[in-house]
């Protein structure tokens, strides 16, 4: 393995969940959690799982943000804040 690139993937990685939780708007923080999903895809296949990778990259980062999207669209707000 290339610590460099780990290190770089963990810094990323860190740092869209960061901003995931800070984020104020429902639909940034689906796309930021989906490519939060992605680079934890290239975690799992940089260790060598590539099974769980997969199963991350289509469930966590394809079906699930989708979903999220989706979801934000369907709802609206009530108040004007």
């Amino acid at each position: 393995m290339i610590w460099q690139f780990d290190i770089l993937l963990l810094l990323l990685l860190v740092i869209a969940s960061v901003i995931s939780l800070r984020v104020k708007d429902l639909l940034a923080a689906s796309i930021i959690f989906g490519s939060y999903s992605f680079l934890i895809c290239l975690m799992w296949a940089e260790m060598g799982a590539v099974d769980v990778a997969f199963t991350e990259a289509t469930v966590g980062a394809g079906i699930s943000a989708v979903i999220l999207i989706a979801t934000v669209y369907n709802t609206n707000r009530n108040s004007s804040d």
